[in-house]
């Protein structure tokens, strides 16, 4: 698990930025969203819900890549996720990162969706974390409330968008690959996205990429 000092080192990352972020407006959990479920579930954590730093949190902001209204940008960089809407403009959702050795980046599309997914780990997690071969889905499962799986040339990449039992570590780059965000944060992703919506994982350490979703659509494949 990481360190007291990691925490204290994201949320002095997540103060430093606030002063750099353009302007946003941040957006309140709409609890119509939620279904009775999910308002058991949440009740029932066992983790501590502990608030994302502000410049983590959900908002609406200008947003300057041209990627088609309904796809999903993925900047693990700057540990940011971007649900593209119309007219120039973006949801901003802070994330969780994969560490870089098991980080991916390409263009994948949403190949299924999830509500409350069980947590199937790969033999590296199993050998890894020693975790169990197989967690139910529920109120504390590393998976969280909804799973986005992402695909690139019909086949399952491993890779997946949801939810974590681990808010506490929203804009860092501690997990095993795969995008995290708050239980609520991915409800509203989920409730938002489509099946086959374009997904750009940037490269990182490589600025802005070239890479988009007219290329995916034009047949573009997975780039490393």
């Amino acid at each position: 698990m990481p360190s007291i000092a990691s925490k204290f080192a994201v949320l002095a990352a997540g103060l430093m930025l606030a002063g750099c972020m353009q302007t946003a407006h941040y957006e309140a959990m709409n609890e119509s969203q939620l279904k009775p479920r999910d308002k058991d579930y949440l009740a029932k954590v066992s983790y501590v819900k502990t608030p994302v730093a502000e410049p983590f949190r959900r908002a609406i902001v200008e947003y300057h890549r041209k990627e088609a209204p309904g796809s999903i940008v993925v900047d693990s960089d700057n540990h940011y996720l971007y649900y593209v809407l119309d007219g120039g403009k973006a949801i901003r959702y802070g994330i969780t990162v994969g560490e870089e050795a098991m980080a991916w980046s390409g263009i994948a599309k949403v190949g299924a969706m999830t509500e409350w997914p069980d947590w199937h780990p790969t033999k590296g997690e199993i050998e890894r974390l020693g975790v169990p071969t197989f967690v139910k889905g529920g109120p504390d499962n590393p998976m969280g409330s909804r799973a986005i799986y992402l695909y690139s040339g019909g086949k399952d990449t491993l890779f997946r968008i949801h939810g974590t039992n681990q808010p506490e570590y929203i804009g860092a780059s501690i997990s095993s690959g795969c995008i995290r965000m708050t239980n609520e944060d991915v409800i509203d992703l989920y409730n938002r996205v489509k099946m086959g919506a374009i997904v750009v994982v940037l490269d990182p350490k490589q600025g802005d990429s070239p890479y988009n979703s007219k290329m995916a659509l034009q047949g573009g494949t997975a780039y490393q």
